[in-house]
């Protein structure tokens, strides 16, 4: 018995790799790299706003929760967002 199925979809496919890269970027934030993680984390963002704005609708998969403007408006404003806090913070004295 195989639980594990593979993505039978682009966007599925897509939805994996983003998920693993938050995952990724929480554990650099959780070591104390926060300004690396919360970049890993925004560019992953990043990369599931082009497959959600690329994708036709049959092929994006899990990336497809909403209308396509309110899912790209939601991915837009986490990747800026995270993207911004990681450049505009200062840094904390030592």
């Amino acid at each position: 018995m195989n639980l594990l199925k593979k993505p039978s979809t682009t966007g599925g496919i897509i939805y994996l790799v983003v998920l693993g890269a938050l995952f990724v970027g929480l554990g650099v934030v959780a070591y104390g790299a926060w300004r690396t993680g919360i970049s890993v984390m925004g560019c992953a963002f990043g990369l599931a706003f082009l497959a959600r704005a690329v994708l036709p609708e049959e092929r994006a998969g899990m990336l497809r929760v909403r209308r396509r403007y309110v899912d790209l408006t939601a991915l837009a404003i986490c990747c800026t967002g995270m993207i911004i806090l990681a450049t505009v913070i200062p840094q904390a004295p030592a």
